[in-house]
C-alpha cells in the first residue's frame, strides 16, 4: 500500500515520541540512595544506616563490630569506608576470649525495608586472607519469625583467598548455611578497583548481576520442595568480617588495616 504524503511527513515525528515515552513510562522510581557525600571522617547518615555492635558467635568471626564513625565513616571524597583494624583499644572482649580485630556492621532496619525491586552497590573491595565483606539483606520478620525462616539474599560475598571472585546466595528453611543456594562469578581482582555488584528481585525471580553481567537467577523450582520466602520486606546490611567458618582466620600473609570502600548504595522499585 502506498504511503500518503502526511503520514510519510507524521511518521519521524511518530518514532521520535514513541521512543521518548517508553522509556519514561518504565522509569524506575528510586527508594532509597545514599551516595556517602559528606565531611571526612563523618559518620553515615543515621536517618538511613545504623550500627550493630559486638561479635558474632554464630559464624565464629574475629571481630568486634563497633559504634559511630571509628571503623566506618566517610572520607570526604563520596564514599564509605569500613575499616578492619587488627586492635583492641576498647578492651572488648568476642566469643573467643579479648577481641583481636574491630571493623564495622550497618543496616537500615527501622529505616528502610522493601519488598522487590533492583538493588545495586558500587564498590572496592579488601585484600587478604581472612577478609569476608559483603552487602546483603534480611527479612525484616526476622525478630519474629528467626533466621533462616526470615530469608536471606546475598547480593555479594567474598572471601580474601578468592580475591577474582565473589558470591550471591539465598537462604531459607531448609537451605541455610553451608546449604544455601547460590552461585560464584570470577572476574578481576575485585579489590584492584570499584565493580557494581546488583540484584533484581521479582515475585518468585531472583537474579544477581556483575558490572551488568548476569550470572545467576534463581526461581522457587530451585529449592527442592522447600519454602519460598522471598516475598515480604527485608531491610539491607553492609559489613566487613575479618574471620570466621567461611574465609578462615587472617594468618601472616593479611597486612591490616583492610578497607571495603562503598561509593554508593541505591535501591528502585
Amino acid at each position: 500500500m502506498k504511503m500518503s504524503s502526511w503520514f510519510r511527513f507524521l511518521l519521524p515525528a511518530l518514532v521520535a515520541a514513541a521512543t521518548l515515552t517508553a522509556p519514561q513510562a518504565q522509569a524506575a522510581t528510586v527508594t532509597f540512595n545514599d551516595d556517602f557525600n559528606g565531611p571526612a571522617g563523618s559518620a553515615v547518615d543515621p536517618a538511613k544506616w545504623q550500627l550493630e555492635t559486638g561479635d558474632n558467635v554464630n559464624n565464629h568471626e574475629r571481630q568486634y563490630y563497633t559504634a559511630g564513625a571509628a571503623n566506618a565513616a566517610l572520607d570526604g571524597q563520596g564514599n564509605l569506608v569500613i575499616t578492619a583494624r587488627r586492635e583492641n583499644p576498647g578492651g572488648y572482649n568476642c566469643w573467643y576470649g579479648p577481641c583481636e580485630y574491630t571493623s564495622a556492621r550497618l543496616n537500615t532496619a527501622g529505616r528502610f525495608t522493601q519488598t522487590y525491586g533492583h538493588f545495586e552497590a558500587r564498590m572496592k573491595l579488601p585484600r587478604g586472607q581472612g577478609m569476608w565483606p559483603a552487602f546483603w539483606a534480611l527479612g525484616n520478620d526476622i525478630g519474629t519469625n528467626g533466621w533462616p525462616n526470615c530469608g536471606e539474599i546475598d547480593f555479594m560475598e567474598n572471601v580474601g583467598f578468592e580475591p577474582n571472585t565473589v558470591h550471591g546466595t539465598i537462604h531459607g528453611p531448609g537451605y541455610s548455611g553451608a546449604e544455601g543456594i547460590g552461585a560464584a562469578y570470577s572476574g578481576p581482582n575485585f579489590s584492584d578497583g570499584f565493580h557494581t555488584f546488583a540484584v533484581d528481585w521479582a515475585p518468585n525471580q531472583i537474579r544477581w548481576y556483575v558490572d551488568g553481567v548476569l550470572y545467576q537467577t534463581r526461581t522457587p523450582a530451585d529449592l527442592g520442595g522447600d519454602r519460598w520466602v522471598f516475598d515480604h520486606p527485608f531491610f539491607l546490611i553492609l559489613n566487613l568480617a575479618v574471620g570466621g567458618y567461611w574465609p578462615g582466620d587472617p594468618d601472616g600473609s593479611t597486612k591490616f588495616p583492610q578497607q571495603l570502600v562503598v561509593d554508593y548504595v541505591r535501591v528502585t522499585n
